[in-house]
């Protein structure tokens, strides 16, 4: 099975973010990049499924030479291959076109990628490669199991968990329970090692006009003071919820 796992690197959560040149570009000075948590559980998954079915996991992501150490933890995580686009993502169409375009070239059975990015939050670019490709596609799948060239897969709705079926080629979107948190693969040593010599293709974008592009950023309202009231002072609260915070 030849399966292909889309990476993003963004900014650890716990990371504190500012922004340069009057709020219209991220500072990365001081930021410590991560895989994209929802990759993450993907890229734990294809290892799973290529273990259990044999074949080969491909990461692809779409980014700058400043992404390359997370390709490589990738690679020490145990995927094969890898690929990056050599294109800034910031706009989720030319990043998805740009995927497309390397898949139509190199076909997979299995294209997972995470159901959104932890920095943009677009959740775009999944759906948008599944139409490019003209493939099923499936989102906030939180489990997968490959029966012969089938996929059976389930996904969370409003209100409760969606169960489908189809055949592959199959793009989907992952997230957290895809595989369980604790089964998070991390690089060991041997697999640091062997990253080393693994392939990592770098190639040239096919275009380099966004369709969109970021005017400003702006962070979130700083949080206000704090009124600690009385466990047995109701009367109180319920007049700071009706007069101050005009809640009731």
């Amino acid at each position: 099975m030849n399966i292909v796992v889309c990476i993003s690197s963004v900014p650890d959560t716990t990371s504190k973010i500012n922004f340069t040149e009057n709020n219209t570009k991220f500072d990365s000075n001081g930021i410590q990049f991560v895989i994209n948590p929802n990759d993450e559980f993907g890229l734990t998954k294809a290892m799973v499924l290529k273990e259990a079915l044999a074949g080969t996991v491909k990461v692809i992501t779409v980014g700058d030479a400043t992404t390359e150490p997370i390709i490589r933890k990738t690679l020490a995580i145990g995927a094969d291959s890898a690929v990056r686009i050599n294109k800034a993502a910031t706009d989720s169409y030319t990043t998805a076109l740009e995927i497309a375009n390397y898949l139509k070239e190199n076909p997979a059975d299995l294209i997972i990628a995470g159901k959104e990015s932890l920095d943009y939050n677009g959740g775009a670019v999944p759906a948008m490669i599944a139409e490019m490709l003209d493939l099923p596609f499936v989102n906030a799948c939180n489990g997968l199991e490959i029966v012969g060239t089938n996929a059976k897969i389930s996904r969370e709705i409003d209100g409760g968990k969606e169960n489908l079926s189809s055949s592959l080629p199959l793009v989907i979107g992952g997230q957290k329970g895809l595989v369980e948190e604790s089964a998070l693969r991390i690089p060991n040593m041997r697999g640091i090692m062997q990253a080393r010599s693994k392939p990592l293709e770098v190639i040239e974008a096919t275009t380099t006009e966004d369709l969109t592009t970021s005017i400003s950023f702006e962070k979130p309202a700083e949080k206000g003071a704090c009124k600690l009231v009385d466990a047995d002072n109701v009367a109180e609260l319920v007049r700071l919820l009706h007069n101050e915070a005009k809640v009731i």
